[in-house]
């Protein structure tokens, strides 16, 4: 009888289990998320602020929110910007949002790079934008990465 029951209850637990795992939207895609836009906001402190604009692509039926966000800017090997935000848009079924968010200045990591840049200098710089999205609950975050090159010279 004990035996029975055992085999009963493990096919009840491993019932329920596939069924929580049938519930996951197996045809989610991941949305499509780019930098639009970077610029230097006025300076208000010492330590300067720079503005980062995010463009979302919701390819999906069903509208995405998130819980937050967290970036950073690297210069030539230096992450100089780093930020978080809980305040993201939800972006409807099919939809497009924008979002703009601010980073401070790392200041130690910022002298380290204008030292570096002293001993080598250049126009044109190196430049990798990192986030992490985090979409809540269950949901895997969302890692996006964008390089590339700006040149002080234009």
């Amino acid at each position: 009888m004990y035996r029975a029951m055992v085999v009963i209850l493990g096919l009840w637990v491993l019932s329920l289990l596939s069924g929580c795992a049938g519930m996951t939207n197996s045809q989610f895609e991941q949305p499509v998320v780019s930098l639009s836009s970077f610029r230097m906001l006025p300076q208000e402190m010492v330590s300067p602020k720079f503005e980062i604009g995010l463009h979302i692509i919701n390819p999906n039926r069903e509208s995405l929110s998130f819980e937050g966000i967290y970036y950073t800017v690297n210069i030539e090997g230096y992450d100089v910007l780093a930020g978080v935000s809980n305040n993201l848009p939800t972006v409807d079924p099919y939809g497009e949002a924008d979002v703009l968010l601010e980073a401070n200045v790392d200041l130690l990591k910022s002298i380290r790079l204008i030292s570096s840049l002293m001993q080598q200098p250049r126009d044109r710089f190196k430049y990798s934008f990192n986030a992490k999205l985090d979409p809540g609950g269950l949901n895997p975050k969302l890692t996006i990465q964008e390089d590339g090159e700006f040149n002080l010279q234009n």
